[in-house]
């Protein structure tokens, strides 16, 4: 999976976290303390994005495949929520009858609940996508990696009322062995793509349905965006592709867990 790359709105959303992410560092100091040996910062039992009952540890290799079998295709949507797009996506979902993954960068979350609540009231799935969206992340320490995926999880789980996430995207892709095992140890399961439409690019609508027609055979899991920019050209592309893999014959469903 290539990173992405020159995306400004990531840099302004880096610099914008800087000071949520330092008042959380602050507020939960065993995230900057990993435990190597046990593959999970010291305290992860006790965190809020634990709950109250156990989690069971997911898979740590990255998921492609779907749940819906040989013929199933996950749609993903990251980088949200957002107040003007994710509410158009959701409808364009839910008129199509398609199920999708939605991977959130946490201080999105903790700025829109009711966007994170909705998704989860539509039956769609949730996924960590950090606190900040670092596609450096791979380069960073264990510390920060840690504070970036389990900072991201209370701030989902408090927006979504108590509702987990399920899956770990990195940013652009940049996942370690270590990040991939930490989420897997709270029970996300790391999560690829098959399919990049790339409509951070504005490509247009026609460009990423082409991408989606051409590329699908490779894999099930479609990479779409529902912040970051301006998405109308998302929608656009999402009205043609869902009914075209219908009619092929796809199913929609979840990445396997």
């Amino acid at each position: 999976m290539a990173k992405h790359k020159g995306r400004a709105w990531h840099s302004k959303m880096f610099a914008a976290a800087i000071g949520v992410t330092a008042l959380a560092a602050a507020a939960s100091m065993w995230t900057a303390q990993a435990d190597t040996t046990a593959g999970r910062p010291q305290g992860a039992a006790s965190s809020p994005a634990a709950g109250k009952r156990p989690v069971e540890k997911a898979a740590a290799d990255i998921a492609h495949a779907s749940e819906s079998g040989p013929e199933g295709v996950n749609i993903t949507i990251d980088d949200g929520p957002d107040p003007v797009w994710t509410p158009q996506v959701l409808r364009l979902l839910k008129d199509e009858g398609v199920k999708a993954t939605f991977c959130m960068v946490g201080t999105q979350a903790q700025a829109y609940p009711d966007l994170v609540k909705k998704v989860v009231a539509d039956g769609h799935r949730l996924c960590n996508h950090t606190v900040s969206h670092d596609t450096a992340m791979d380069t960073k320490s264990e510390a920060y990696q840690s504070q970036q995926i389990l900072d991201a999880e209370r701030m989902i789980v408090k927006a979504s009322g108590g509702v987990r996430s399920q899956y770990y995207r990195a940013p652009g892709g940049a996942f370690t062995p270590y990040s991939r095992q930490l989420a897997a140890s709270h029970g996300m399961r790391p999560l690829g793509w098959n399919v990049d439409t790339k409509d951070f690019e504005h490509p247009g609508a026609d460009a990423m349905v082409a991408t989606v027609k051409r590329e699908i055979a490779n894999g099930p899991t479609v990479l779409f965006h529902d912040a970051g920019g301006e998405r109308s050209q998302t929608l656009s592309a999402l009205r043609e592709v869902l009914p075209w893999l219908r009619e092929q014959g796809h199913t929609f469903g979840f990445p396997v867990r």
